[in-house]
């Protein structure tokens, strides 16, 4: 039983490596928050909302598996080699067919009249829920861009505090 939950722990921490340093990654993840949040506006069949979460679960595994890839080539092989960028590239290629998948089956999902005027209904009737609505895009800028060590750092520390963010992202810290 310690095994197993040992071997969990070795997983989340991969996933937090992924969400620490890999930009893409917490693109992605940002897009399942944003489609889920506005999905509840949509009139969705369970089935549907099952290839919704098919889509939230495998478009980050293949950027976990990418990000192995691409660290266990660069161990490998430091130096360029022709093979290291297949291998990299293949990685890649897998995560942006997964992520083109994705926006395809967001495309035929939400092609919806009602859902959209759903979107227009709560937001004429509750105008002030633009407001968390801007917040929490500036939030998930911050997310994407400065990661969440960096975000921390951005929101709770002094201007100070925000140029040693700098440094410490040339550090490879974030």
């Amino acid at each position: 039983m310690k095994r197993l939950l040992r071997s969990f722990g070795y997983a989340f921490r991969g996933i937090g490596f992924c969400i620490v340093h890999e930009r893409n990654m917490r693109i992605h993840l940002t897009a399942v928050c944003y489609v889920l949040a506005f999905s509840s506006f949509f009139p969705l069949s369970r089935g549907e909302y099952a290839v919704l979460f098919l889509c939230f679960g495998l478009v980050p595994a293949l950027e976990a598996v990418n990000t192995a890839v691409e660290n266990a080539v660069d161990l490998e092989s430091p130096a360029h080699h022709p093979l290291a960028r297949v291998a990299k590239d293949a990685a890649a290629g897998a995560v942006l067919l997964a992520a083109l998948t994705a926006v395809g089956v967001a495309v035929f999902l939400f092609a919806r009249p009602e859902g959209f005027q759903n979107l227009l209904a709560f937001f004429t009737a509750f105008p002030w829920a633009v407001i968390p609505l801007a917040a929490t895009t500036a939030l998930f800028v911050l997310f994407i861009f400065r990661g969440p060590v960096g975000m921390f750092r951005f929101l709770f520390f002094s201007k100070k505090g925000r140029s040693s963010t700098l440094s410490s992202r040339r550090d490879g810290l974030d």
